[in-house]
């Protein structure tokens, strides 16, 4: 050795000493292999994969309405995945995935000449494989015995499972912000889409996303998102997976992002929230982890006429009672940067409420307001789009609420497709739907917007219901002999202190006229108080409020006084529809329910509603000749009475129900029915106060009703309800009158007899 040259001595001692420690490395290396090797975890989570599968929620038909659990997830199969996605997830993530052995060398290689001559860490080398190791096994710090796992690990899957198994695990398993795990739930939430009608454009954002998945959300970060997307689009076209015209196509293609975090096939939210309580309780363990399946009895169909009708019930009672300006004020000197993605970001914690989308006014005058809209929209408004809001651009308008530069304002879009200022409304209200026959609900909204206020009106709403009760008195007094041809006085009437306990009582009609003897059937469809009073007077309170019970009431919350004609008891939408079905089916009393069946993640039924339809006896609530008697009084309420607004816009004759207003119109309700659906609409405050002068049920709740009688009642034809045996009848047509055959020669005549009235504050409702 010493007679080697200098020189040479000099290479190669280094080279020896390099060796040496490689030679050492790689010893040490196989050592750690061999112990570390056998305790590497089973890849059993991996042949047997069973991710966290969400409790998903369905109308009857089959529709999304509902998901409930920490990961939203969608596992796909793998040949279901289309090309696309998977060429853009390997362009981003993983190119040279088909060539090795779950380390890439190569790829090491180019990442660190990358980041070398970009002066810091600019790339990163690891493979899908890698990252299937540290999504199942692995936690994400960064230490060298933690690389040296996941290698080993990636090995070890490499040497277990095929390439396309690795893959689809992959597929289903990746984070990709929004809660959404996998590319399928990712698809659903960022584009409303399932996986395999992706675009191009859409599939180089959602390949984006693995990377960085809060840095290039599309929904936090519209512009770094796009970014990424172009980048992942270069590398397709780079690869050859794209040609030019492709890569210049998605570069073009507008991408609209789902920015509501609950987006589903229809609006059921309140419903859906009424499953996941259910499923809970019946399944307390892994609800939400299990893949289980509720469906509910909603019709989608139905349920969207449902939602659309309370809304635009809703909106045009807003319109009604004027605009109230601005909803709120941001401060415009804080913004900074790009003004798109400062106004946007500024925008991004005020949710839409559906179409009501919010907007930020960047100037005002009285003849021209400009907006920038939540979404990336410059919008002009001129014109009539200004006429409900202009006395909040006047200038004599409270600062706190004029239209000025700053504030923050809703957008909707009128019938022609025109932005037009529009506001959150304060009023609240329910609608809900069952089949008479077997007491499925078709539809139910439990308020106007979910996400803004999730108590459930129709479910937990107790509200006086005014008129809308006086259908159960009636139906009491037809089992006491009246029918409705009874002749009963309609004149004023004073209850003395005396009899009160407190203070004289004077009920009125709505209108403020009486017209003196009329018909009881009459009475009903004018919805006039002081015959509803002297019927209760003659029945016996006492005897009224029992017989209500047969509909589902409770009793404690109808005290037995005379009070209760006017419907100052309390009670929910749920009860009134229930109760409203009883008429419509011949007099049975069913259960109203809304999951039909609950399924778990392999289809496999787990619980099952019990099967009940009207016509068991045992189910009978009242005579089928009241139910027929009640069903023919309620009819003339459409036709001649205070919802004859309901057979016009229908075009039918076999429609049923009845108004309700309460004291002051706090309350406005309208509950009918046709023999095949049932429904009941209520709109209110939460915080009771008046809904304004003539908001009465057949102004306020019955256009929801009628709005989503349209859907449910097309194409069935009109149907009536047949005679049953043990009814005598005088006279035709609405001056026929019916008594039960067993009464005949018993109709009782009018008495003054009067009954006890509560000793305090009566809250007397002028219902109507």
């Amino acid at each position: 050795m010493r007679s080697l040259p200098l020189a040479l001595r000099l290479f190669l001692y280094p080279l020896a000493v390099v060796l040496g420690l490689l030679a050492i490395g790689v010893a040490v290396a196989l050592i750690i292999v061999v112990l570390a090797y056998p305790k590497l975890p089973s890849l059993e989570v991996l042949t047997d994969y069973r991710p966290k599968i969400p409790l998903r929620v369905y109308t009857a038909d089959g529709y999304l309405i509902g998901e409930f659990g920490e990961e939203r997830r969608a596992v796909v199969r793998f040949d279901d995945v289309p090309q696309v996605m998977k060429d853009a997830i390997l362009a981003a993530e993983d190119d040279r995935f088909y060539q090795h052995g779950g380390i890439d060398y190569l790829g090491i290689l180019r990442a660190a000449s990358a980041n070398i001559l970009g002066g810091g860490l600019r790339q990163g080398a690891s493979t899908i494989t890698q990252q299937v190791a540290r999504n199942f096994f692995l936690t994400s710090e960064k230490t060298l015995t933690r690389k040296l796992y996941e290698a080993l690990l990636s090995f070890k899957i490499e040497s277990n499972l095929s390439k396309d198994q690795i893959f689809e695990l992959y597929i289903n398993q990746i984070y990709l912000g929004q809660r959404a795990y996998g590319f399928a739930a990712a698809a659903q939430i960022y584009f409303g889409k399932p996986l395999k009608d992706i675009t191009i454009a859409e599939a180089s954002m959602l390949a984006g996303l693995p990377k960085a998945p809060s840095l290039y959300n599309p929904v936090v970060n519209p512009n770094r998102a796009r970014q990424r997307q172009q980048y992942v689009l270069r590398r397709l076209l780079g690869l050859g997976k794209i040609t030019p015209e492709q890569h210049q196509a998605a570069l073009d293609e507008p991408l609209v992002i789902k920015r509501e975090l609950a987006e589903f096939d229809v609006h059921a939210e309140y419903a859906a929230e009424m499953a996941r309580q259910l499923a809970a309780e019946q399944f307390p363990d892994d609800v939400y982890s299990r893949g289980m399946k509720v469906y509910t009895t909603l019709i989608k169909s139905e349920q969207e006429a449902a939602y659309n009708a309370l809304r635009k019930g809703v909106m045009d009672y807003d319109r009604r009672h004027g605009y109230r300006g601005a909803e709120s004020f941001l401060n415009m000197d804080e913004l900074k940067g790009d003004q798109d993605e400062a106004l946007d970001e500024a925008l991004q914690d005020i949710h839409d409420a559906d179409d009501l989308v919010p907007a930020l006014v960047l100037s005002a005058s009285a003849s021209e307001v400009k907006v920038y809209r939540k979404g990336g929209e410059m919008v002009t408004l001129t014109g009539d789009t200004l006429k409900f809001a202009a006395k909040m651009l006047d200038g004599k308008a409270p600062p706190n609420k004029r239209l000025r530069r700053g504030a923050v304002i809703r957008l909707q879009k009128d019938d022609k497709g025109n932005w037009q200022i529009t506001q959150l409304p304060e009023v609240e209200s329910a609608f809900v739907a069952l089949s008479p026959q077997d007491g499925a609900i078709r539809a139910l909204v439990g308020g106007f917007d979910f996400n803004r206020n999730k108590f459930n009106h129709v479910t937990q709403a107790w509200r006086q219901p005014g008129s809308s009760f006086k259908p159960f008195i009636y139906s009491a007094a037809l089992e006491k002999g009246y029918g409705p041809g009874s002749i009963i006085d309609d004149s004023p009437l004073i209850v003395p202190a005396s009899e009160t306990g407190s203070q004289a009582w004077q009920p009125r009609n709505y209108d403020g006229k009486y017209e003196g003897p009329m018909k009881m059937r009459t009475a009903l469809a004018k919805s006039k108080n002081l015959v509803s009073v002297r019927i209760l007077q003659s029945i016996d309170p006492h005897y009224a409020q029992d017989y209500a019970s047969r509909f589902g009431f409770d009793a404690e919350r109808h005290p037995p006084y005379l009070t209760m004609a006017l419907g100052a008891g309390s009670v929910t939408p749920w009860q009134m529809v229930s109760a409203y079905a009883v008429f419509a089916n011949g007099g049975f009393k069913l259960n109203p329910y809304i999951v039909r069946q609950i399924r778990d993640e392999n289809g496999q039924l787990l619980a099952q509603a019990a099967s009940i339809r009207a016509g068991d006896e045992s189910l009978r609530a009242i005579d089928p000749r009241n139910a027929f008697l009640m069903d023919m009084m309620l009819r003339d309420v459409t036709i001649y009475g205070t919802a004859a607004r309901a057979s016009v816009t229908l075009k039918r004759q076999d429609l049923a129900g009845k108004t309700g207003t309460t004291n002051e119109y706090v309350d406005a309700w309208f509950c009918g029915y046709q023999m095949t659906v049932a429904g009941c609409a209520w709109i209110g405050f939460d915080q009771p106060r008046k809904l304004g002068s003539g908001e009465t049920g057949g102004t306020a709740a019955l256009p929801i009703w009628i709005g989503y009688m349209q859907r449910a009642l097309k194409d069935i034809p009109a149907q009536l309800p047949t005679q049953p045996d043990g009814l005598t009848a005088f006279g035709e047509g609405r001056e026929r009158n019916y008594v039960y055959s067993e009464n005949l020669g018993k109709i009782p005549v009018e008495e003054d007899a009067t009954a006890a009235l509560p000793p305090a504050n009566l809250n007397l409702p002028p219902s109507d």
